[in-house]
């Protein structure tokens, strides 16, 4: 290739215009080279790994590699003088920008995407390309393009980026579904959360409850009754704007939909499994309803497919979670249904657990009740009005509980406890100090010693919970109260001429540390003057001190003279109990002149 002892002579070397000049002219010397540098380019061009094709300015196939047409599954013969468009109609390629390189010279990068003839492992094949204009002697001939297929590496990174949204999708649901503790709330979470992020409508439709408290999908034995319909409580519904109307018209929230043998809903209810499914005909869809005469009303909608999951808490199913696409949304995919899973296995332990505590929630609910509603009857000197308000932020109710027992000498004993915890636990709690505490008010022992004898009682009991308790004895005859305190907040005062102001009490432990060491101090109660008693969930609030929480209760205006009861709304309107974490219990006394 070169002579003994000199360099290698360089290939494709700037001379090429000379060595092409000598073989016209009949230089054997500059033809052998033009022939041998002809047949390496070839070689090059034929066994590249890569595309390679050149084009006329008409876009028109010049050459094709034999690595291209095996990628293109179209023999190279067979695309000569076709353009792209035509040989692989499946392939979008912009054009424009390949006359853009053929006007201005500048090389461009293109991905090119869609379907060859060639079988391949991917829906959808991806090629990346350089065109560069060809030129000769000033006169464009057309295109060269080289293009390597990138349809793996694309394919992964639409993995990773499907698995980053999904991931997203379920952090993010995890800070929006399942906020409280209440079951239409956290269905409408969830709901609200899909549209549209994962679908173009969504519903919850749950079981009705059996006598023992369990989700059954015939509502008593845990068996669909072969050919009748389930009736099942659409709970929640969301639906992009332009949906919205036809999809509440097809069943709102809390109303009933009855569902056929066979429907995707009574499938994935009796399978444990997702239901997914593309509606290609009438039939198709007819058969997935809740009944076939929704067709109709589908087919006007524009729901082409949908995804049923259900909604499965300890081993026993509670409802169903549906999603729909509709118009030009594409079909659910294998990935769409991955995150639609975990999302409803996340919500049915939510929903499990907010039907828990409202169970719960109820039965010390009406425990307390009924043990406040038990009649109190103070001495007729004495008007006295209540408030029993449990929290509204989804916890459990607490042992709040207040008496007034009427004792001799125009004496009155005013009680006000809280009773650590929440649950039915705190209310049958509260039950036995209630109880205790009457018993030893009868014994006619002063504030101070009921509570030093309540505390001992506790203890040796083995009640496992402590209370709080403020004790006000109102004694007409001497004109002043008797209070004391176990660990409890202090009573408040609202006279004529005069605004509310906090009656100082000695703080002793809770009911059942058995350290109680309790002092009692005494206050005069003029007629007129409004006595109130609460506990700390009318004032707590998260984050804030609770001498700024007791400032902001004196500073309220509050008339006297009113009804004692009216006088109490104006207290919790003014410190908005609406947003208390906890029970609110107030109880308000007035000394009045004793009537004959």
């Amino acid at each position: 290739m070169w002579a003994e002892g000199a360099g290698p002579r360089p290939l494709f070397g700037e001379d090429a215009d000379a060595v092409v000049a000598a073989a016209l002219a009949g230089d054997p010397s500059g033809m052998d080279r033009l022939v041998r540098e002809y047949r390496l380019l070839r070689q090059v061009l034929d066994g590249a790994r890569a595309g390679i094709a050149l084009l006329d300015t008409d876009l028109r196939y010049l050459y094709v590699s034999p690595h291209m047409a095996v990628m293109n599954g179209v023999p190279a013969r067979a695309m000569l003088g076709r353009t792209l468009g035509e040989v692989l109609p499946d392939v979008e390629r912009p054009d424009e920008v390949l006359r853009q390189v053929l006007r201005d010279g500048r090389p461009r990068e293109l991905i090119l995407e869609g379907r060859t003839h060639a079988d391949s492992p991917y829906a959808s094949r991806v090629w990346r390309g350089t065109y560069h204009r060809l030129e000769e002697d000033g006169r464009i001939l057309g295109l060269a393009g080289i293009g390597l297929e990138v349809s793996g590496p694309r394919e992964r990174q639409r993995e990773l980026s499907r698995t980053n949204r999904r991931l997203l999708l379920l952090d993010t649901a995890a800070v929006r579904v399942g906020t409280t503790l209440d079951v239409d709330t956290t269905c409408r979470e969830l709901t609200g959360f899909l549209v549209p992020e994962l679908a173009d409508a969504a519903s919850v439709e749950l079981l009705p409850r059996d006598p023992s408290g369990g989700g059954r999908p015939d509502g008593g034995s845990g068996e669909c009754a072969a050919g009748a319909a389930v009736r099942l409580r659409r709970v929640a519904v969301a639906a992009v704007p332009d949906l919205a109307p036809r999809v509440r018209a097809l069943g709102a929230a809390g109303e009933y939909v009855e569902y056929q043998p066979g429907s995707a809903v009574r499938q994935s209810l009796e399978s444990g499994e997702p239901w997914v499914g593309n509606f290609s005909s009438d039939e198709v869809l007819g058969r997935a309803a809740p009944s076939s005469g929704r067709v109709a009303a589908y087919r006007e909608a524009g729901i082409h497919s949908g995804v049923v999951v259900p909604l499965v808490a300890q081993d026993r199913p509670i409802g169903t979670l549906t999603l729909v696409r509709a118009g030009d949304s594409p079909a659910f995919g294998r990935e769409d249904v991955v995150v639609a899973r975990t999302l409803a296995e996340r919500a049915a332990a939510s929903l499990a657990k907010a039907a828990r505590f409202a169970r719960e929630r109820g039965m010390a609910l009406e425990l307390q009740q009924a043990l406040l509603s038990e009649p109190t009857f103070p001495h007729d000197d004495l008007e006295v009005a209540s408030r029993y308000l449990p929290s509204g932020t989804g916890v459990l109710v607490g042992g709040d509980w207040f008496d007034c027992l009427a004792l001799p000498e125009r004496r009155t004993l005013l009680v006000m406890g809280d009773v650590m915890g929440h649950g039915v636990e705190a209310a049958v709690a509260m039950s036995h100090y209630r109880s205790l505490v009457r018993a030893l008010a009868a014994s006619g022992q002063p504030p101070a010693d009921i509570l030093r004898e309540a505390d001992q009682v506790v203890l040796a009991g083995g009640l496992d919970r402590m209370a709080t308790c403020l004790l006000v004895l109102v004694d007409r005859a001497a004109g002043r109260c008797v209070h004391a305190s176990a660990g409890h907040l202090p009573a408040m005062v609202v006279g004529r001429g005069r605004g509310p102001f906090l009656v100082p009490v000695p703080v002793g432990p809770p009911l059942g540390t058995g350290f109680g060491r309790y002092e009692a101090a005494s206050f005069p109660l003029e007629p007129g003057c409004v006595l109130m008693l609460f506990t700390d969930g009318l004032v707590e609030r998260r984050g804030e001190d609770i001498d700024t929480s007791l400032r902001r209760l004196t500073g309220v205006e509050l008339p006297v003279d009113g009804a004692l009861p009216e006088f109490l709304d104006t207290v919790l309107a003014a410190l908005g109990v609406a947003r208390a974490q906890d029970d609110v219990t107030v109880l308000a006394a007035r000394a009045t002149e004793r009537r004959s």
